[in-house]
């Protein structure tokens, strides 16, 4: 993670692809941005009028790259912001949808995912499409939360505000432990304890990677929704992240979804409405 801190990031040159959806409120987009020097590909929609509108970045969850088509894992999301008057990027990542590959997907574990979402603010500022440039946030889901409080941590004042459903933990030994112990990822777990060691072997090297250790930096204001049912992110994550940016002083909700699963079937609209509130009253 700090080096990170001192990165030169350099997001630049979105492209706008081709027209995939249209709707009386807005109109969505395949797009390109440069940074970190690879090419990233991601989705973008944009309401419809004159603008210049506020805007939201998406860092989507876990899948399978194998798997993966562009703008996947915040569909939902991203068509309510933009009918709600945002801009909406959706960032594909490295090894996601046409962007290009580097490295083993995971290995560097979201390192390179979070530098892509930096650099994808930063084009998004640089663009000269209907974006209000100083009204920006942040928002992801499950890995892509954890990806946002990596950004955070990097960058200070980055965005205006944040917000993330169901995210991993903020310590990444805890992500190791839960998602790398079945047979199914024995070859990542093996490689990944062969470059870097184990939680148990190199504790040091775990707490650096992980942004709970530097929760200090933070300056964003973020909102954290999570549901009691999650099993693939326990909500106990996100209530140590929550102890851990109070402890340090820092503008955090942690907003509660009893009976709530990891994919927000029952609760999405209840939870955008919240966020959506909260993203306003963080960018008047």
């Amino acid at each position: 993670m700090p080096a990170l801190f001192d990165k030169d990031y350099d997001g630049s040159r979105l492209r706008i692809g081709k027209l995939v959806e249209r709707t009386p409120t807005q109109r969505q987009y395949d797009v390109t941005y440069r940074g970190d020097g690879l090419t990233i590909s991601g989705r973008i929609a944009i309401p419809e009028g004159e603008g210049p509108f506020p805007a939201v970045v998406l860092a989507h969850g876990y899948i399978d790259p194998d798997d993966y088509v562009i703008g996947q894992g915040m569909t939902r999301e991203r068509t309510w912001f933009a009918d709600h008057g945002y801009v909406a990027l959706h960032v594909d990542y490295r090894n996601y949808g046409s962007s290009d590959s580097e490295g083993i997907p995971g290995a560097d574990l979201s390192i390179g995912y979070t530098t892509d979402v930096i650099n994808a603010v930063l084009a998004l500022r640089a663009w000269d499409g209907p974006v209000d440039d100083d009204r920006v946030a942040l928002a992801g889901r499950s890995l892509g939360g954890g990806v946002v409080l990596n950004a955070l941590v990097a960058v200070p004042g980055l965005t205006d505000a944040a917000v993330v459903w169901a995210p991993v933990s903020s310590d990444v030994s805890d992500i190791y432990r839960h998602f790398l112990s079945g047979p199914e990822r024995a070859d990542l777990r093996a490689g990944i304890d062969m470059i870097y060691g184990s939680p148990r072997d190199n504790p040091e090297f775990w707490r650096g990677v992980s942004s709970r250790t530097y929760v200090d930096r933070i300056t964003e204001p973020l909102l954290i929704n999570h549901g009691t049912a999650d099993e693939t992110c326990p909500i106990a994550w996100s209530r140590e992240t929550v102890r851990a940016l109070r402890a340090a002083g820092k503008d955090v909700t942690l907003a509660v979804y009893p009976g709530e699963g990891h994919d927000f079937i029952d609760s999405f609209e209840e939870s955008m409405k919240r966020s959506g509130r909260f993203v306003e009253d963080q960018l008047r």
